[in-house]
């Protein structure tokens, strides 16, 4: 009896932050769909932990994080090493056919790892300027990808595609008054969306608490979803209650289409995978990028966004109360401005960008055995996953 064919293997290096594995989770999901067999390698962080548990249908592999801190240059390199050398434990049982590297430090080993078992190498840039992890791969893969066309002219490789960024298909406009109840919120009064992404943003945090009080007194009526990171939560709770103000706060949200589609408006980081995320959901922002992110990329993907009239800027520094006030009253009050930047978000909204990405890696890998495979634009997404009170409606285009 002739052996039956295998799936190829493609690893997919995406741990680390959020901003780097709910993209990987999403060209994991369609090159699932497609007939392959995925490995996602991730960190030991919280987030990525917690965010693998709903990876359906893949395996899941940690390896050690790599950081690379100015001034720790030996520590670094030790720490490359060692994870270089479980990467290559890792494949050498089933080599993959195929790496596809997300961004940041916890992807240089597998690529490296893959080159050695002769795998095709891909990345996929996030962000407007291309991060130093990225920079360096950019010398090793075959074919780059990224969300930012300005990305593709910072990158030194001579096979660059925009593909835009992968987003998970539960990302679409939904129903606000659904998404709101979903939550435990009033289905028919506004929400602001407060939000510095996977690890929480203090500067945020502070920004929003400090305006608190003049935003209440101003929108009584006004809803809050607040998300803090794992170090503030109680402290924003406290100031939420104190106000006497209705709002959800977590450190962090494992529903975040909910959360988009639940909100009025958001204030934001400018995190390349979020950005993706509102635009898909359509949800109107305010960005105050982080100004300690290296290369200041998120300044970058911002004033991208701006450019385009997507979305509001303000530097952290220019985040005082009276600013920030006016700024959300202003995007509260003014629904055309909020629909003009509604229209301005779908540019960056790429609804194929995943399975564009797991098409160009499929085609670098063998035949597939023959099967039946789902499309992603034919597949149904989920929306609300469990534990959530109610499923929200999706808005047809």
């Amino acid at each position: 009896m002739a052996a039956v064919p295998q799936a190829p293997l493609v690893a997919i290096a995406c741990g680390g932050t959020g901003g780097h594995l709910f993209p990987g989770l999403a060209v994991a999901e369609s090159l699932t769909a497609r007939g392959c067999d995925v490995l996602l390698l991730v960190s030991s962080k919280e987030v990525d932990q917690q965010a693998v548990k709903s990876a359906v249908g893949m395996s899941v592999a940690t390896l050690q994080a790599v950081a690379c801190e100015r001034g720790r240059w030996v520590a670094f390199f030790h720490g490359l090493l060692d994870s270089y050398r479980q990467a290559r434990a890792l494949f050498r049982p089933r080599p993959p056919a195929a790496v596809l590297a997300m961004g940041g430090f916890t992807s240089v080993a597998p690529v490296l790892a893959g080159r050695h078992f002769r795998a095709a190498r891909f990345l996929h840039e996030a962000n407007a300027v291309p991060g130093r992890a990225n920079r360096w791969l950019a010398h090793v893969v075959d074919k780059a990808f990224v969300y930012f066309p300005e990305a593709a002219g910072r990158l030194w490789h001579p096979n660059v595609r925009i593909t835009g960024m992968p987003v998970r298909p539960q990302f679409q406009p939904l129903d606000a008054e659904s998404c709101r109840a979903a939550l435990g919120l009033h289905p028919h009064r506004p929400v602001l969306l407060v939000t510095g992404g996977s690890q929480g943003a203090r500067g945020i945090n502070q920004a929003v608490l400090a305006a608190l009080p003049a935003l209440v007194a101003a929108e009584p009526m006004l809803q809050y979803i607040h998300l803090t990171g794992p170090r503030d939560a109680d402290q924003v709770r406290a100031a939420y209650a104190a106000a006497g103000c209705r709002a959800l706060v977590q450190p962090f949200l494992t529903e975040m289409e909910l959360a988009f589609g639940a909100a009025t408006l958001a204030v934001s980081r400018a995190g390349a995978s979020s950005l993706a995320e509102q635009a898909a959901v359509r949800v109107p922002a305010i960005l105050i990028p982080f100004p300690a992110a290296a290369d200041n990329h998120q300044l970058h993907n911002a004033r991208a966004f701006v450019a385009t009239g997507a979305a509001r800027l303000l530097t952290e520094a220019e985040a005082a109360p009276p600013k920030l006030l006016w700024e959300i009253r202003h995007l509260l009050n003014d629904e055309p401005f909020r629909q003009a930047l509604r229209v301005a978000l779908r540019r960056w909204y790429a609804r194929d960008a995943a399975d564009a990405v797991a098409e160009f890696i499929l085609r670098a890998l063998p035949p597939l055995p023959a099967q039946t495979t789902t499309p992603r634009s034919d597949r149904k997404p989920v929306i609300a996953p469990t534990g959530v009170k109610a499923a929200a409606k999706i808005i047809p285009p």
